[in-house]
C-alpha cells in the first residue's frame, strides 16, 4: 500500500518542466526580435549613409579665387546649383542656406553654390549677390566657370540641371542639396523605411511632411534634418 501511495504522490508532484520552457522560448525570441528592431532603428537614426565620393571640381568664387574639392577637405559642406537672377526657388534655397549658416556657425562648415548661368554670374555679380542675401561665412563660395563643365559636374553629382542647348530648359535646375563630410564623401540619412534619401530638399512646403512644395510655404523639414546631420558630421 505504501509503495502505491508513494507512486501516486510522485505522480501528483511531478512538475511539468516542459510547459514553462514552451512559454519562455517564444518570449525570448520576441524579446530578441524587438531588441534587434530597436538597435536597427537606432543605427539608422544615428548613422548616415555614404552615397559616393564627391566629384572633383575647380571653379572660381565671388572673390576671384579658384576653389576645388580639395580646398573643402576637413570641412562639412553643402552643394547646390542655382543662379542669381532666378525668380523662383533660388531665393528660397538661399534663405534656407542662410538659416543653416546661422544655426551651425562653425569654421568647419561651408557652402558651395554653383551658378548654372555663368555668362551673367561673373565673380563680381556673385559677390554682389552674396552681399545682398547676407552670406557671412568665408567658407560660403559662390562659384562660376564654363557652362559645359558645370553641366557635366551636375551630372556627376546626380543633381538635375537643364540642357544648355535647350533654351526652355537651360536655366531649370533641381532644388536638391548634397551633404559632404570632412573626408569628401556625399552623405545622407535614411528615411522612415530605412532607405537612403541621397539628397536633401532646399525648398519650402505647404505641409510639415514636405510633400507639397510651395515657394512661400512655412514648413522646411529638410532644413531641420540637415542641421541635425551637419552637427553629427562636425563631431
Amino acid at each position: 500500500m505504501n509503495s502505491k501511495r508513494t507512486l501516486r504522490n510522485m505522480s501528483r508532484n511531478k512538475k511539468p518542466h516542459n510547459s514553462k520552457s514552451k512559454v519562455i522560448v517564444p518570449i525570448a525570441v520576441l524579446a530578441l526580435l524587438f531588441l534587434g528592431i530597436g538597435v536597427g532603428m537606432g543605427y539608422f537614426k544615428k548613422n548616415l549613409y555614404t552615397v559616393m565620393k564627391v566629384p572633383d571640381f575647380q571653379l572660381t568664387d565671388q572673390n576671384n579665387k579658384k576653389i576645388t574639392n580639395k580646398d573643402m577637405l576637413g570641412k562639412v559642406y553643402l552643394v547646390e546649383f542655382f543662379f542669381s537672377k532666378c525668380p523662383t526657388i533660388c531665393p528660397v534655397m538661399n534663405t534656407n542656406m542662410r538659416a543653416i549658416e546661422d544655426e551651425i556657425n562653425s569654421p568647419d562648415f561651408g557652402i558651395i553654390s554653383i551658378s548654372i548661368d555663368p555668362e551673367n554670374d561673373t565673380p563680381q555679380t556673385l559677390k554682389e549677390h552674396a552681399d545682398r542675401i547676407g552670406a557671412k561665412s568665408p567658407n560660403w563660395h559662390f562659384l562660376t566657370g564654363d557652362r559645359d563643365y558645370i553641366g557635366k559636374l551636375a551630372d556627376q553629382f546626380n543633381i538635375y540641371v537643364g540642357d544648355k542647348e535647350d533654351e526652355s530648359e537651360s536655366l531649370n535646375h533641381s532644388g536638391m542639396i548634397a551633404l559632404v563630410d570632412k573626408e569628401g564623401n556625399l552623405r545622407c540619412r535614411y528615411n522612415k523605411d530605412n532607405i537612403p534619401i541621397l539628397y536633401y530638399s532646399g525648398l519650402n512646403y505647404e505641409d510639415p511632411e514636405g510633400k507639397i512644395p510651395k515657394l512661400n510655404g512655412k514648413y522646411h523639414p529638410d532644413r531641420e534634418i540637415l542641421i541635425e546631420d551637419i552637427k553629427k558630421l562636425l563631431k
